[in-house]
C-alpha cells in the first residue's frame, strides 16, 4: 500500500537557505506551544550546509534537543562521526545534542529529517538489514552489507517506529536518480527501506527534491 499522496508534498528546486527557513518556521511553531522539543537529523554531506545556516538563526536553541538519526560506531572526534559534526554545529547555538546508544529511548520528534541513499536506505536502515515497521526496538546496531567504502563501520540507527514517532517527516534528496527512486517508493512500486518507512508514516511528509 502506497502512502496517502495527500500527505506527501514535493517541493522542487529549494536551495539550502529555503530549506533552512522552512525548518526554522516549523521549529518556531512547535516551540510556541511546547516548552521543549526534539528533532532528529541526518548525517551525510547534504544537510551540513543547511545546519550551518540554521545554527545562525535566531531561535531558542536551548529548548531544542537534536538527535542523529543514525551514526557510525566511532569516536566523536572521528571524521566519520555524525554526532561529532552535528554537535559542532548546534551546541554552540545552545541546542542539546544527544548521541545514539543501543539502549536509548528516543522522544517523540517534532520533525524527523531524513536523507536517502541510492540503494533506498534511510538513516542506517540498509536493504540488507530488513527494517520492520513493527520493530520493537527504537535503536538498532546494524552492519550494512556491502559496507560503504567511505565509511566501513557498524552503525547505530533509529528504527522505522522511532522515526515515524514524529509530528512530520522531511526528506532532502538531491539528484535525478534518487528522485526517481523516491517517486517509485512513494507509489508503492518497491519494498526498499524508504518505501517501508513511507508506508508506515501516517502524517505529513515533505520532500525537498
Amino acid at each position: 500500500m502506497a502512502p496517502s499522496m495527500s500527505k506527501l508534498e514535493l517541493i522542487e528546486g529549494a536551495d539550502d537557505a529555503a530549506i533552512a527557513a522552512w525548518f526554522a518556521d516549523r521549529l518556531r511553531a512547535a516551540l510556541a506551544v511546547a516548552p521543549e522539543i526534539a528533532v532528529t537529523v541526518p548525517g551525510g554531506s547534504t544537510p551540513f550546509p543547511i545546519f550551518e545556516l540554521l545554527a545562525k538563526m535566531d531561535l531558542p536553541w536551548q529548548r531544542v534537543a537534536v538527535w542523529p538519526g543514525d551514526d557510525r560506531i566511532v569516536d566523536e572526534d572521528h571524521p566519520a562521526s555524525n554526532v561529532g559534526k552535528i554537535r559542532a554545529r548546534f551546541e554552540p547555538a545552545g541546542a542539546t545534542v544527544v548521541p545514539l546508544t543501543e539502549d536509548a529511548q528516543p522522544p517523540h520528534f517534532t520533525i524527523a529529517w531524513l536523507g536517502m541513499g541510492g540503494d533506498g536506505h534511510v538513516a542506517s536502515l540498509f536493504p540488507n538489514t530488513d527494517p520492520r515497521a513493527d520493530d520493537p526496538r527504537a535503536v538498532r546496531r546494524l552492519t550494512p552489507d556491502p559496507l560503504p567504502p567511505e565509511a566501513p563501520f557498524d552503525r547505530l540507527s533509529l528504527t522505522i517506529p522511532a522515526l515515524t514517532d514524529s509530528d512530520e517527516i522531511m526528506f532532502v534528496i538531491r539528484g535525478a536518480d534518487k528522485r526517481a527512486l523516491f517517486d517509485a517508493a512513494a507509489r508503492g512500486e518497491c519494498d526498499l527501506p524508504v518505501a517501508r518507512l513511507l508506508r508506515a508514516a501516517r502524517h505529513k511528509i515533505t520532500c525537498f527534491c
